[in-house]
């Protein structure tokens, strides 16, 4: 939400700017701020859609339409963001009258960095309730929550491209040479293209199919050993789906009596899972004796 609020007001006052001004760099970072208004628009969206109740149709939920939309705004950022202000640049090369009134241009971009910092820092505060000890970057490698790796990465890619796009109109101020503009907005595309392209292999991983972190997963296989109930793990399979996890065990159980007893380990030791681990929604308990 404070991104949303924050690209909003970012992206109105870029665009009267970019008319007032005729810069390329300006527009390219206007496109930018609405494209991740949207973009903020479809993770709501996705988050929303990925709490509804499993059905028939999807006995396993709906957790993982979060990387759906996810991957969606990955696309969007590479195309109205990134092919769209590298176009802008090279047909401003040939066709750049020069920058009007550049002073409003270089007051909105410091006015919009500092907004941009904030939303920035505002993502971060969050990443920092969750990744414990964690670097950022070793979080964001192993992360399972995609909507808050799109918008660190949407909020980065803005911040760079700010100064992108100031660099380049102080740059066409003092030599009087109009390129520099537009050699700004083919920056910021390129930096959106790069961007857009790690965010989409980031969620594919999601969406095919991967399984929790390997802490949690150790943490897991832990807590199962540790039950007087289990013997011994044999194989462990997580599944994250969206907010919720799916787990398949087989396990060599304690040796019980009867069969009823068996069933009775195997109910106990589901619950304590469930209640130990809060995103554990699934899980698929199979005894044996081997791998």
């Amino acid at each position: 939400m404070f991104a949303l609020l924050a690209n909003l007001g970012i992206a109105i006052t870029k665009t009267v700017a970019a008319i007032i001004t005729s810069s390329g760099a300006m527009l390219a970072e206007s496109i930018h701020s609405f494209a991740d208004c949207c973009n903020q628009g479809l993770l709501f969206l996705g988050l929303k859609a990925s709490t509804r109740e499993p059905d028939q149709e999807h006995p396993l939920g709906y957790g993982k339409e979060i990387y759906f939309w996810s991957f969606v705004v990955a696309i969007i950022l590479f195309s109205m963001g990134g092919l769209f202000s590298v176009y802008e640049g090279i047909h401003k090369l040939s066709s750049h009258e020069g920058l009007k009134s550049p002073m409003i241009a270089i007051i909105v971009l410091s006015v919009s960095i500092v907004l941009e910092a904030a939303s920035l820092y505002g993502c971060v505060t969050q990443i920092n309730k969750i990744r414990h000890n964690m670097t950022l970057w070793t979080w964001v490698k192993n992360t399972r929550q995609s909507e808050l790796v799109v918008v660190l990465g949407e909020d980065i890619a803005a911040l760079l491209g700010l100064f992108l796009a100031l660099i380049a109109v102080i740059l066409s101020i003092v030599t009087g040479n109009p390129v520099f503009d537009s050699m700004g907005s083919i920056g910021i595309g390129v930096l959106l293209i790069f961007i857009s392209i790690f965010l989409a292999i980031k969620v594919k991983s999601l969406l095919i199919g991967q399984s929790s972190d390997s802490e949690t997963r150790d943490e897991i296989k832990r807590f199962l050993e540790s039950r007087p109930e289990v013997d011994r793990v044999l194989n462990l399979i997580t599944v994250q789906l969206g907010p919720g996890i799916m787990i398949a065990v087989k396990a060599k159980m304690a040796a019980v009596d009867s069969v009823g007893q068996l069933i009775t380990n195997i109910n106990t030791c589901e619950a304590e899972l469930k209640k130990k681990f809060s995103s554990v929604q699934w899980v698929f308990f199979e005894p044996d004796v081997r791998k």
